[in-house]
């Protein structure tokens, strides 16, 4: 097993609230500002209705592959801190949010604790997580389900638009 010093991560970050691009690299450049997000590989931008609570603005959403020295929980804490730095407060689940950082996978772990589940425990159930994923990270192994990524996309029972975001990149 991979030591915490080269920890490969796959995060999910989307935003519906301001100027969605802006939120979402205002995030990416946080995350490797602090030298905690190296070799980093960014899946296109998706444009993806809202799941959940469909009376509110539609999401922009990336994946977002890398290297990380922090331990789970502190890359936890630290995606956290950088939420709340870009302006997200508390809410209720599927509401409108400025920036949201998932950690889906952490390697090959399986942590299940009150505040910290890797893998992500709706990951194989959103269209907005999985198509950017299966982008960039098609052939890594979901550690509960032992299925890939691409095999979880094509699986996946959400009927949710996403589209990519043509104006990006």
């Amino acid at each position: 097993m991979k030591t915490v010093t080269d920890a490969t991560v796959l995060l999910s970050i989307g935003s519906n609230l301001g100027n969605r691009i802006e939120n979402i690299q205002n995030a990416i450049e946080l995350l490797a500002a602090e030298c905690t997000i190296e070799n980093k590989n960014i899946s296109s931008y998706y444009e993806t209705e809202p799941f959940g609570n469909a009376e509110q603005d539609w999401f922009i959403n990336i994946a977002l592959l890398a290297k990380t020295k922090l331990s789970p929980t502190n890359l936890l804490y630290f995606c956290k801190s950088i939420e709340l730095a870009l302006g997200r407060r508390p809410a209720p689940p599927w509401t409108a949010r400025v920036i949201d950082i998932d950690i889906l996978l952490f390697d090959n772990l399986i942590i299940n604790t009150p505040f910290l589940q890797i893998p992500h425990k709706y990951m194989t159930e959103r269209k907005f997580v999985l198509v950017p994923c299966a982008e960039i990270a098609g052939d890594i192994i979901h550690p509960i389900t032992k299925k890939n990524i691409s095999e979880l996309n094509l699986q996946c029972k959400d009927e949710c638009v996403v589209r990519k975001f043509s104006t990006v990149r």
